[in-house]
């Protein structure tokens, strides 16, 4: 018979479920046997046969202060998973981003288990900050999966683990291949016809308190100046109570809409979009979609952010190595600078132009010879027979 491949899971976020998902999918189909899951994940990690420890939104925190207060619960997860990873003395453990939580994880399994193969999926950003994470890492992961094309060069200059980058998995997503295709064939609307608007403050209830009110000034005043407009504000469930709240509140009639179909059909009929810094600013690049971006952190961060080393937090700014993407932070996050970006981006001009340029070249250094789920399973397999 062919063997049993244990593999220990860990994803704190959707973001990361969805990769893992990706990656058992490609293991699965690598491996001559059955492949058997013990972690945490959520639904895409449900279907490939992981019964999660627990509820893995309970790790969907920001900012230091949310951490700080949900300590006492996260230390108890923290032991839970490590406790449960170590009795089931898996062939492999992969930890997928959420690092305030994985990487602790990691840690005990390691002292426990020294022997035990360890992938971190989605690089740290230890180039923005605390680099001395990077040398940390190796004494509990053996090999790092990168999502972005730099990484490796910067975790080798901190002296971390062995990087490899397996691409990211928005280029191989059917949805946003698609919405590419459609807004390829749709022409930039004349000045005079009436906008869509994406109003995308992201998904944590910090961030949707903080960011959609200025939003909707911003669309407020866009709508003073350039008419009728239809703002759309794509949501998650988890979220979509507390939007709708927020958005009741508005001084413009916001139209919100939920699940990933409304999202990517929202993308498709965009003209530009205010978002929340995050992976959805990769996301809209991706898309082709002009965003201007914002993001409010929390009094903790703002103490700290003469330790952030990185010139921008917008991902297509990293990967393109220029600006491409207006970005405005805490104090400077203003309603008017909002709405003039929205201007500039939703009309043929030539910060919209320059913009998708800049979409084009972040989409050409991310595309890989395989789907990264596939090369993240190689990456995990060639571990495991040097192991």
């Amino acid at each position: 018979m062919s063997r049993v491949l244990k593999v220990g899971v860990i994803a704190g976020e959707v973001s990361g479920d969805l990769l893992g998902g990706d990656l058992i999918t490609a293991l699965k189909a690598a491996h001559d046997g059955p492949v058997e899951l013990v972690g945490v994940g959520g639904d895409a990690l449900a279907a490939q046969g992981l019964r999660s420890l627990f509820d893995f939104s309970e790790l969907s925190i920001m900012g230091l202060t949310q951490v700080l207060s949900r300590l006492p619960n996260l230390i108890k997860r923290i032991n839970q998973t490590a406790s449960a990873v170590i009795a089931a003395r898996p062939d492999v453990l992969v930890i997928i981003d959420s690092p305030d939580f994985t990487h602790r994880v990691a840690k005990k399994v390691r002292v426990a288990l020294p022997r035990l193969p360890i992938v971190n999926y989605v690089c740290p950003s230890v180039w923005a900050w605390k680099e001395y994470r990077a040398k940390a890492m190796l004494a509990y992961v053996d090999r790092v999966l990168a999502v972005l094309p730099f990484e490796p060069e910067a975790m080798q200059r901190l002296g971390g683990p062995e990087t490899i980058f397996v691409g990211h998995r928005l280029t191989n997503d059917p949805d946003l291949l698609e919405v590419r295709r459609q807004r390829a064939a749709r022409p930039t609307k004349a000045v005079s016809e009436k906008k869509t608007i994406l109003l995308l403050p992201g998904s944590r209830s910090a961030e949707i308190k903080s960011l959609l009110p200025v939003f909707g000034e911003a669309a407020k005043e866009f709508s003073e100046r350039n008419g009728a407009t239809r703002f759309l504000l794509p949501t998650v469930p988890r979220s979509e109570a507390l939007v709708r709240e927020i958005a009741a509140s508005l001084p413009v009639a916001v139209e919100v809409v939920s699940g990933a179909e409304a999202k990517w059909g929202a993308f498709i009929e965009a003209d530009t979009a205010m978002a929340a810094s995050g992976t959805v600013i990769l996301e809209l690049g991706l898309a082709t979609v002009p965003v201007v971006s914002a993001y409010k952190t929390d009094w903790l961060i703002k103490l700290l952010a003469g330790r952030i080393k990185i010139w921008t937090g917008a991902l297509p700014n990293l990967i393109a190595d220029y600006p491409v993407v207006p970005e405005y932070i805490n104090e400077v996050v203003r309603p008017g600078s909002l709405c003039r970006w929205s201007e500039r981006l939703s009309n043929d001009t030539v910060q919209r132009r320059a913009m998708l340029e800049g979409f084009d070249l972040a989409w050409q250094r991310l595309q890989v010879p395989v789907p990264p789920g596939e090369a993240a399973a190689t990456a995990v397999l060639d571990l495991l027979n040097r192991s």
